[in-house]
């Protein structure tokens, strides 16, 4: 039988306690988690906007195409907290933060598009 200890485990479990407040992939920069909590709550936000808008614009009761649209955007996201959960985990390389950020610059882009759709912004003509 080997010679197996507690501490042989912590690599892949630290962190899922509670109990270790280290990061998981080296020192993370007071820089790096303003950025995440910036990026995270403007993205948060706009979602939020979106899927109340969907309801209530342009009248009510919503028009089934906008609900689809915020249902839409609504499955992206669950798709990025599943990577992000991954990441935080440790399940994820780094290099995946920057498919983090991508995707939630195209949610954001997308529930700009979408609020600009629900508020019926034309082109001017």
């Amino acid at each position: 039988m080997d010679d197996f200890t507690a501490n042989d485990f912590t690599t892949r479990t630290y962190g899922t306690s509670g109990l270790d407040n280290r990061p998981l992939f080296g020192e993370t920069s007071a820089r790096d988690r303003a950025i995440n909590l910036l990026v995270g709550g403007l993205t948060s936000l706009l979602v939020v906007v979106t899927v109340i808008s969907s309801f209530l614009f342009p009248s009510l009761p919503p028009w089934p195409l906008n609900i689809f649209f915020a249902f839409c955007i609504l499955m992206t996201c669950g798709s990025v907290m599943v990577l992000i959960a991954w990441y935080r985990q440790g399940d994820l390389d780094p290099k995946f933060r920057k498919l983090i950020y991508y995707m939630l610059a195209s949610i954001i882009l997308l529930c700009l598009c979408a609020n600009l759709y629900f508020h019926r912004v034309d082109s001017g003509t």
